[in-house]
């Protein structure tokens, strides 16, 4: 294991059977850790940039399998947060001192091009010295190119998974990955930064549909790669299979960091959910992005995309304080800048 780690430390890469072996592996955790955290050291020294999240609308008319706000959940509750609640959401965003704002919320037609480009342009007026990041799903790349132009700085758009056959598995038929592909290399030709990350963990994965997400991000290059655990919701098919586990998402961590110096990767509240320090130990393992929630806490429970989400019921400034003494106790801290990935 150790020569494995310290070719990827050297390298950023491995031939397939080495990463099988170095995924598959009970040892060399805490080699992985070390030159994880050593490496995002030397490009981010102790950073961790702040991104506030905002849930939009648990409107969505995909069935991805997974997802708890999935079209024919009949039991989830369903919002939509008007012009106004979102404006609100950054002004309160801005006094506790965030400079990215991430829109995010299901494949809802109510935000068409027209609202969502004069919301946009309003926020970027009102806060020139913020980025937007939007993380709306699949739209055409005309909507990309308007929404770039109207001044969104970065889309997060995460591919699930680079294997066809499992992703046939997680959603219905008339989603392709053909289609979530070509929407990200939309999004690189029209200059976003851009994010795209996998699940751990989900029903059917195997090492070599791993594997298979690492070099479609090797083909890709994104500036952010946003991954995490596979947990249940009860009101889905899935609904009784395992979730991932904090182990083998940290590896994984590690290992993107070795091959993605550069890149921002977010200790997700996913890694909060499945288990309680489980950011901090993401941020050991090389993350360098945190999300605290800025939606009204009245629709942050409805936004249910898996069970037991843990910051449901906080304010955002207990959420950003709570986040602040967590990152501080790892030896990490806090920057208020907007947090671009280094090219």
């Amino acid at each position: 294991m150790e020569s494995l780690i310290k070719k990827l430390y050297h390298e950023k890469n491995l031939s397939d059977d080495e990463f099988k072996i170095l995924i598959e592996s009970n040892e060399g955790s805490e080699l992985l850790v070390k030159y994880a955290d050593l490496v995002r050291q030397k490009y981010y020294g102790k950073k961790v940039f702040l991104r506030g999240l905002i849930e939009i609308s648990s409107y969505c008319k995909n069935d991805c399998l997974y997802c708890g706000i999935r079209r024919s959940n009949k039991n989830a509750e369903r919002y939509r947060l008007t012009r106004e609640e979102i404006l609100s959401c950054c002004e309160n965003g801005y006094e506790l001192g965030f400079r990215t704002f991430v829109m995010q919320g299901g494949e809802d037609s109510h935000f068409t091009d027209d609202f969502m480009c004069s919301l946009i342009y309003e926020i970027k007026n009102k806060y020139p010295d913020c980025a937007v990041t939007l993380s709306l799903g699949e739209r055409s790349y005309e909507s990309y190119r308007r929404l770039k132009n109207a001044g969104a700085d970065r889309y997060l758009l995460r591919h699930e998974t680079a294997s066809p056959e499992l992703y046939r598995k997680l959603h219905p038929s008339e989603m392709s990955l053909e289609n979530r592909i070509e929407c990200l290399y939309n999004l690189h030709s029209l200059g976003y930064q851009v994010g795209a990350g996998f699940m751990v963990g989900v029903p059917f994965q195997t090492t070599e549909n791993l594997i298979e997400d690492l070099r479609f991000l090797q083909q890709l290059k994104p500036q952010m790669i946003g991954i995490g655990a596979f947990i249940p919701h009860h009101d889905t098919p899935f609904r009784n299979e395992k979730a991932g586990t904090l182990e083998m998402t940290l590896k994984l961590l590690g290992i993107l960091r070795l091959m993605f110096p550069m890149a921002l990767i977010p200790a997700t509240t996913a890694l909060g959910t499945i288990a309680p320090d489980g950011r901090e130990r993401g941020l050991k393992t090389g993350c360098n992005v945190v999300m605290p929630n800025l939606s009204p806490v009245t629709v942050r429970k409805k936004y249910s995309l898996y069970d037991n989400k843990i910051c449901t019921g906080e304010e955002s400034a207990e959420c950003k304080n709570c986040l602040q003494r967590r990152i501080e106790s790892v030896g990490y801290e806090i920057s208020t800048e907007r947090g671009d990935a280094i090219n």
